[in-house]
């Protein structure tokens, strides 16, 4: 397997995080409860740190192997 197909699977999962995501700030707009709203707010934040990997990846993962690319320092040696 090369790293530009992973990019593909990156990219999927980034997508069913960002809709994942978009629910609970549904949720959380309308939850009454405050002690809820905390938990659905620690389900975001942590989902959205994974988010952010996913769509830093999927970008090194599609350009790697091209002159020039810029690669993120998170990921490198």
């Amino acid at each position: 397997m090369k790293l530009c197909e992973l990019c593909v699977g990156y990219l999927e999962t980034a997508e069913l995080l960002k809709q994942r995501l978009r629910k609970l700030r549904r949720q959380k707009a309308v939850c009454p409860d405050p002690e809820k709203r905390i938990m659905l707010q620690t389900q975001i934040n942590s989902l959205s740190a994974i988010y952010a990997q996913c769509k830093d990846l999927a970008e090194l993962t599609a350009h790697y192997y091209e002159r020039g690319f810029y690669r993120n320092g998170k990921y490198t040696l």
